[in-house]
């Protein structure tokens, strides 16, 4: 079975600072990894190659920086990698996203399953997969939490709102898992100094016939972090205080109606 999974590159959220005057991150200056749930996607076609045979491969698009980081998903087992880059790629729509990804999984022969995050780590649009599956004309199933490959045929449950769903779709299909499905692994040292000898071919917009339109169709007007106004008040002596976390729970207005 030849697996593709599609990352994308994101700046490493967990050394996002927020600026106290303005509400705004800082991105400056982030080093820059996959997005969190593209890793649990690529988890789960490591672990169906193991069980069934075949190849994974990676399939990014993005800025130039793109190379260096792709070589975190070969080390945690996919087994070549195709990118597109380009200058203009570092901050690019879902459309543009999708149509890219879509031109180099077409120039592959084989391709029986597409897994991807359900949404990336920075904006979570959720839009590339259903995009994507749109484009190379493949059923999709989306929100996956547990997923099994029977043939020719997967079977995966999908974590709704409020309720699972089974779902049965045969290959070639598209798949985009929650973050439940699985817990990705960390490469060893050795697996990282291999990632470096994997092939890797990169490609530019021009190599799909693709021409990346100027300008924006959607436009961000702010990106603010939440306003915290709480204060954490911490009470050490146990039952002794309890008179102190009632009185603070009423200025709260817990159990006001």
């Amino acid at each position: 079975m030849n697996i593709v999974v599609c990352v994308k590159q994101t700046v490493d959220l967990q050394q996002v600072r927020i600026r106290k005057e303005t509400r705004q991150p800082v991105l400056e200056n982030i080093p820059l990894t996959l997005s969190a749930i593209d890793k649990n996607a690529l988890e789960e076609a490591v672990r169906l190659k193991d069980k069934t045979g075949g190849k994974v491969f990676v399939v990014s698009a993005g800025p130039e920086t793109l190379e260096e980081t792709i070589k975190e998903a070969l080390a945690m087992g996919a087994d070549e990698a195709v990118l597109v880059t380009a200058a203009e790629l570092g901050d690019m729509e879902s459309a543009t996203a999708a149509l890219l990804l879509a031109g180099a999984i077409k120039r592959m022969e084989g391709v029986d399953l597409i897994l991807l995050g359900e949404g990336s780590a920075d904006n979570y649009s959720g839009q590339v997969g259903p995009r994507l599956a749109e484009i190379l004309a493949l059923p999709q199933i989306t929100y996956v939490k547990s997923m099994e490959v029977d043939g020719r045929k997967v079977k995966a449950v999908r974590s709704l709102e409020d309720f699972l769903e089974e779902v049965e779709v045969e290959l070639p299909a598209l798949i985009s898992v929650v973050s439940e499905i699985n817990e990705p692994r960390i490469p060893a040292v050795t697996q990282i100094l291999r990632a470096g000898r994997k092939p890797k071919k990169i490609l530019k917009p021009a190599d799909l016939s693709l021409k990346i339109a100027e300008g924006r169709s959607v436009e961000t007007l702010s990106n603010l972090a939440p306003v915290q106004e709480r204060r954490g008040i911490l009470f050490k002596e146990g039952m002794k205080e309890l008179p102190g976390l009632i009185q603070a729970l009423k200025e709260e207005g817990v159990g006001r109606k």
